[in-house]
């Protein structure tokens, strides 16, 4: 019998902010994607975003924080090439959720790590 994707899960919970926070300062200047990243997380934080939104924004922010995948980031000029892919995808796919509301606070909350870098 084949499986039907018509219900995807529901997101059970977001991914835990102190790591995404932690990982993004560290790499904050190598991320050109990071903006995505926040307006992303910050979308599926809304609960006026669908859950099927919401289950692969937090999909695509917990690939950004975990520390094993395809391409590992520590390797020079590709670490983030599939972390940004995966971003670009998502967006693609549920950006019309992504609003001005979630931009502003992803350009604030950019703003405020430059801010701590300096």
């Amino acid at each position: 019998m084949e499986k039907s994707l018509v219900r995807l899960p529901e997101p059970a919970s977001a991914p835990e902010p102190r790591q995404l926070w932690a990982k993004l300062g560290r790499v904050l200047a190598h991320v050109p994607f990071a903006d995505d990243l926040l307006a992303a997380y910050y979308c599926a934080l809304d609960e006026k975003t669908p859950a099927r939104a919401r289950a692969m924004l937090f999909g695509a922010v917990a690939y950004f924080i975990l520390p094993v995948d395809a391409i590992p980031d520590f390797v020079l000029g590709m670490g983030f090439t599939d972390d940004a892919a995966v971003i670009a995808a998502v967006i693609a796919l549920f950006g019309r959720h992504v609003n001005d509301g979630h931009r502003a606070r992803a350009r604030e909350r950019l703003r405020s790590l430059r801010a701590d870098r300096v």
